[in-house]
């Protein structure tokens, strides 16, 4: 099963690539309701095609998407906040005529459907935050200069894509072939085979400074479906208890959540974790 490759106009010209999955025809116990998967900060749709083939394959069209400025999606000189990436999503989710559905958020992403729930309620049937969607910078660094010195991400341009890969093979051993090469998709590969940044720095700078300016809390209220928080909790159990605490605050303040841990899981556990975390997807679709 392959996707097709698709391209929406979401606001002034600014088109978003959709790896769109069509659901195979044997049913699905959850009504085959579309699904809709986010990406996290300087990441791309790719590393959700492992999850997205499994999802299809069960009875539900799937969809993955690049937000503005990553993946092959057009890259804008503004709209880089969390704000913008959600009204994307409206756009996207309304054009597509894929409400409602369940819609899945990794790191950032996840907060950007935290957003897109609130706002749009009846665009989304149940929720699930793959190790994000509760991140509040503002809770965790006592500054923004000390935020932004700790995030600032590094200038990898001019680096060469096989070296890059190997770092990548040599942190996340248990990550498939496909993984891998998404994960080496954040960047855009020269034919002489060097690496420049898809997401400038600059930009990667202003979704972290819309993180710290923008935090998810207020929206939790006004969110009324399923939330699946799925944390992936570190072995060091001093990390182990920061990330319980801030899942449970979140928990806390959403009407319908469930949390499913991931112990000493990477923080991309769609890479890591495909079977399970597409096994989540399906619970929560049946269940909502």
């Amino acid at each position: 099963m392959q996707p097709m490759d698709v391209r929406v106009e979401v606001s002034d010209g600014v088109r978003l690539r959709v790896r769109r999955w069509s659901a195979a025809a044997n049913g699905s116990p959850g009504g085959g309701l579309p699904v809709l998967l986010v990406h996290g900060l300087s990441s791309n749709a790719l590393l959700w095609d492992e999850v997205a083939r499994r999802l299809a394959t069960a009875g539900h069209p799937t969809f993955a998407v690049d937000l503005r400025s990553h993946g092959e999606s057009d890259a804008p000189p503004d709209g880089h906040d969390t704000a913008t990436a959600a009204a994307d999503l409206e756009s996207l989710s309304t054009s597509l005529g894929i409400t409602p559905a369940v819609v899945a958020g990794q790191s950032w992403g996840g907060n950007v459907v935290v957003r897109l729930a609130a706002k749009h309620p009846t665009l989304v049937a149940a929720l699930a935050l793959v190790d994000g969607g509760w991140l509040d910078l503002s809770a965790e660094f006592a500054t923004w200069e000390e935020c932004a010195r700790a995030l600032r991400p590094p200038d990898v341009d001019g680096l060469h894509a096989d070296d890059v890969r190997g770092y990548i093979r040599r942190e996340h051993p248990g990550w498939s072939a496909p993984a891998v090469e998404a994960t080496l998709a954040n960047l855009r590969v020269s034919p002489d085979g060097h690496l420049e940044r898809r997401l400038p720095i600059p930009q990667h700078m202003r979704i972290v400074r819309s993180m710290w300016d923008d935090p998810p809390w207020p929206d939790f209220p006004s969110i009324a479906v399923p939330v699946l928080l799925l944390p992936a909790v570190p072995t060091d159990p001093a990390a182990a208890e920061r990330r319980r605490g801030a899942v449970a605050k979140a928990a806390g303040a959403l009407a319908r959540a469930r949390v499913k841990e991931y112990l000493g899981g990477d923080h991309d556990l769609h890479a890591q974790h495909p079977d399970a975390l597409a096994s989540d997807l399906l619970t929560l679709a049946v269940e909502r």
